[in-house]
Formats: structure tokens, sequence, C-alpha cells
């Protein structure tokens, strides 16, 4: 039923989750139409090969190294011409000033020679103080040149990388310029790809970095891998609604809590546990979202975090992503807070009568979520269209088993064993398990025969098959009768004494065997005495008339004066309690 009705509805969207550049910890939800989702991770997993490739080869093209090389010779020409003013004025002093890698130093100048540090202490004590007077005046002129020097080195390396923008906007817009038009309707989408264009101009350098050499050592591979931005670019198909006909229609057996509420997984890297938003998974919940969920209420209400959580999710009507933590583990774990979900659908509990009453009893919250309540007959009329619905059942069912079909004769079997299971020639049972197992066992018996077709005698097997593997009582019982350890007379006449038919059931399974029931009288004040009450082996119904019978016999006997008279009725050799209106 719900099948046919969900392919009349709308296809729900799909969902995408994409990361968050201004909060990383809480990645952001993408609806698009079904389809649309798609399309979108294929567009960007597209787009990151291009780019990656693309920025590479134009970072290594002779024209741009020849601009870098041209700026950069450019400060280091205004350098040069700082340090030969810088040793123009340091020779004044007697110095003489040298350039290094790891900075700029002064060496004094004796006779037209720099002079090193043991040579300069061998000169005479008023010579030296000489140059100590003047080095400080030497040190001024060397901080304020290197403080002219950076900032000469800071506009060239901003001139560079102004250059290095200018050059990757080019080869970054012609790419996302084509997505942008795409989604232009999705500002989520649009903001996400100018974020994608500001991180790639500010980590150019991690696109350039040359990773062709695959091979690592030992103590390489042990070291966390190089930044890789364009991961953060990549999306998360969370649900795919791009081969639904119609909206879903979700039934599943695993009741766990990820399974329906989703999860984020994680992975070992290094010793450490990694996530990230390509990690959530759906669940249940998620993947039937606009649609229909079922569930069995006994499976769920035995796990009241999976039931509580359901009614909190009802209620706000949208669905996040919780990780729970396990309570065994002592690892604190990094999460992610992924941008909850709107939540459109509707959930089906199914239950028998008891669970109904139990919740509407003690759960305030059920009422209020679960307005509509169906219930399910047991049996129905016995008709031609419903006799014919039975057969529908029985074709499907056998179609989905992949089971050989039924002829006439078996079809007429099947609908004479419902109407047993209804106890009512005018009505067929609904217990359509116990005519599965039916069905399935006599295709058991059609396929060991080799035939393709399943017919009333193979019905019939089944059926005799699975009396006789429970009959072990039945046999039991009539064993203890012809050997007269049950005591049942078939011939003659006693007062005080008949035999009765008793219903036994063990299991799902009843038969009716014969009883010796016996009365005694005899004066007294007692009235009818109930042997099984009294030993408390009877049931409310049987008791109940007992006393029917008592009030009718003082009724009719006792209006005048009291009944002098004590009866007793026993069910001979019971002893697992009587029941029933006929007892």
């Amino acid at each position: 039923y719900l099948d046919t009705i969900a392919k009349k509805k709308k296809v729900p969207n799909d969902w995408c989750y994409i990361y968050n550049f201004d909060n990383p910890n809480e990645p952001l939800a993408v609806s698009l139409p079904a389809g649309k989702g798609k399309e979108f991770e294929s567009d960007m997993n597209t787009f990151i090969n291009d780019i990656k490739v693309d920025i590479k080869n134009t970072f290594n093209n002779e024209d741009f190294e020849k601009e870098k090389n041209l700026i950069k010779q450019e400060f280091q020409n205004k350098r040069e011409l700082l340090l030969q003013e810088l040793n123009k004025k340091s020779s004044e002093y007697g110095f003489q000033v040298k350039s290094a890698q790891n900075g700029i130093y002064m060496m004094p100048v004796i006779d037209g020679k720099p002079i090193v540090e043991e040579e300069f202490n061998k000169l005479d004590e008023k010579v030296r103080k000489e140059f100590e007077d003047k080095s400080s005046i030497v040190q001024e002129h060397i901080m304020q040149a290197i403080g002219e020097i950076k900032s000469i080195e800071k506009e060239s390396n901003k001139r560079v990388e102004e250059w290095q923008s200018n050059i990757a906007l080019l080869t970054i817009n012609t790419h996302l310029n084509t997505i942008k038009n795409k989604y232009k309707k999705e500002k989520r989408i649009v903001k996400f790809l100018d974020d994608i264009k500001t991180d790639i101009l500010k980590n150019i350098s991690c696109f350039i970095v040359d990773d062709t050499n695959k091979t690592q050592t030992p103590q390489q591979m042990s070291r966390p891998e190089l930044q890789k931005p364009w991961l953060n670019y990549r999306v998360n198909l969370f649900v795919d609604n791009s081969k639904l006909e119609g909206a879903p229609v979700i039934a599943d057996t695993n009741y766990s809590y990820h399974n329906i509420f989703g999860k984020l997984e994680y992975e070992n890297y290094y010793g450490a546990l990694k996530t990230d938003f390509t990690m959530l998974k759906p669940g249940l919940l998620h993947i039937a979202n606009g649609g229909y969920l079922i569930f069995q209420a006994n499976d769920l209400l035995t796990n009241s975090l999976c039931y509580d959580t359901l009614k909190k999710v009802l209620r706000s009507k949208e669905l996040g992503i919780e990780n729970t933590a396990d309570p065994r583990s002592s690892m604190v774990m990094i999460s992610l807070k992924p941008e909850p979900i709107p939540l459109y659908l509707k959930v089906i509990l199914i239950g028998d009568e008891n669970i109904y009453q139990t919740l509407l009893a003690m759960d305030p919250d059920f009422r209020k979520l679960f307005k509509m309540k169906v219930e399910f007959a047991d049996d129905a009329p016995m008709n031609k269209d419903n006799a014919n619905k039975l057969a529908r059942f029985v074709k499907g069912y056998c179609d989905h088993e992949h089971l050989p079909p039924l002829d006439n004769t078996a079809m007429a079997k099947i609908v004479e064993y419902a109407s047993k299971l209804a106890d009512d020639q005018a009505k067929l049972s609904t217990r359509f398990t116990d005519l599965s197992q039916i069905v399935a066992e006599a295709a058991t018996w059609a396929k060991l025969s080799r035939a393709k077709i399943i017919t009333g005698e193979f019905i019939t097997k089944a059926l005799t098959e699975k009396t006789n593997r429970v009959r072990k009582y039945d046999d039991k019982y009539v064993e203890m009768i012809k050997e007269h350890t049950l005591l049942i007379d078939t011939t003659g006449e006693k007062v005080g004494q008949i035999n009765g038919l008793t219903i036994m059931n063990v299991g799902d399974y009843t038969f009716g065997k014969p009883v010796k029931i016996t009365a005694n009288t005899y004066t007294g004040k007692n009235g009818v005495i109930n042997i099984e009450r009294e030993v408390e082996l009877s049931g409310s119904t049987h008791s109940k008339g007992i006393l029917i019978l008592s009030a009718y016999i003082g009724e009719m006997f006792a209006q005048d004066i009291p009944l002098s008279l004590t009866a007793s009725i026993c069910f001979e050799q019971l002893y697992n309690g009587v029941d029933g209106d006929s007892a």
C-alpha cells in the first residue's frame, strides 16, 4: 500500500554537507533537487583535480619565473645599493661592513685591511677605545640599514604574492565561474565557491609543491602529511535520492542508535583518531526524509535511547548527528557538530494492542506524536473478494521468495487452512505468517519432487508434516489411554460419571482428548464444590460457571427451605488447570 501511494509523491531533495570556512567544526547542509547532489559532488571533484594541475602548470611557466626573477632582482639591486651606502658611512669611522645569511656584521680596518678579533685584542688600549666608541655609531647605521632591507624585502614578497594571486585568479575564475553559473540560485553554494577562491589564494604555495615523489622512508611516513587545502573543497553527498521514484519507504531490522540517527566515523591517522565532514554517514531517518519510515514498536522500545531520541527529533522537526560516547572508553574524541536537516516524514509504528495501550497510558508524548491509530483485524469475511486478495498475497510471496506458483487445488487448500486458523467457517484468518510458512514448506516438498507447480497434494503434505512434528503429547495421551494409565470408560453407563472432551494447547498445536468428569452428592450444607477451584487449578471462566450453577440449583430447589446438599464436581486425572465456559 505504501509503495503504491509513495510513487505518486514528489521525490525528496538530495542533501550534501560542505566545509564551513567560517566555523570548521560545524559543516553546512545544502539541499538540492534529486539528482543534483550527485552532479554537485562530481563538479567539485573535477574542479579539485583540474585546479591542482592548472595552478602547478601556471607557476611552472617560464614567463612567470622571468617576472618573478625580475622582481627579486630589483630587490637585490636595492639591497646592494643600501650595503654600498652603509660601507661608505662605516669607512668614515674605520669599519668595513659585510653581509651574511644570518645578518650584517662589521670589522675594524687598519692600514686599509680588516682585522679579526685576535688582531684587534693586540692593539694598543687607546686605539681599541677609539674603535669601541665609534662602533656604537656604526651599529646605529647598520640597524637602520637592516630595517630598510626588511622593508624592501617585504615589499618584494608582497609584489610576488600579488603577481601570484593575479595569475592564480585567472586560472581559478576560469573553473569556478562555470560552477557558479550552474548553481547561481543556491546562495549557500555561491558563498562556498567564493570562500574556496579566497582559500586557494591564501594557500597558493600548497598547490605549487611538487608531490610527484611518492616514495617515502619510514621516518617520513611517521610524520603528518603536508597541508592539503583542497580536501576542504570536496562535497559529502549525504543523501542521494537520484534513483528514487516517488517518496522513499524504509523498513529495517537494525535498530541501533547510529543506524537510525546517523553517525560520524573516525579513522586512525598516525596513532590519532581523525575525522572530517566527509565521514558523516546518514541514518534511516535521513534516508526516509520526505517519505515513510516503518518501525516494529517492540524492537524500538527495547532501546530506550533510540525511542527518546526519536521523540525529540519528531518534536523539533529537525535532525542533527550526535555521536554518543562509549562509557567504557577513556579516550576523548574531538567531534563535529553538523548543521541539522529539516525533517518531514511519516513514522509508522507496528505493534500489538498491549504495546499501544501501555504507551498511551505511560508516555504523555505518544498521543501527541502518533495521532492516528489503525487496527488490523485478525480475520476477514469469507467471500470471493477476500479469497482473491489472499491469492494475490500468496502470489506476491512466491514471487518475492522465488517459489513455484500454486495451482487452483493448492490455493483452495490454503483458503481452507485460513478458515481453520480463524476457527470460523465463515471467516478467513489474516495470520499471514502462518500461511506463508505452509506455502514455503509445500514449495520445498514440490522441489524435492521436481515439480514446477505447487499442487493441493503438497499443501496437504506440508500440513500433515507440520502436525506430525509437534504431536508428541497427543500421541503420548493416546498411549496412556490404551495402557489404562488414564482411565476412560467407553462402554456401559455409571451414575455421576460422564466423558467430556478437553481441548489442549501445546504452543501453536491444539488437540482434543476425552476426560472423565465425576460428580458426588451427599447430605450437607456446602452446596456445589468445585474441586479444581479448591486446589487452585480452576480458571476464572470455569469458576464463574460453577458459581452460576450453584445459584441456579438454589433458585430451583431452595425457595422455601434451605437446601441440605453437598455436591462435588471433578475433572479426573487433570493436573494442569481447567478453564472455559464449556467446562
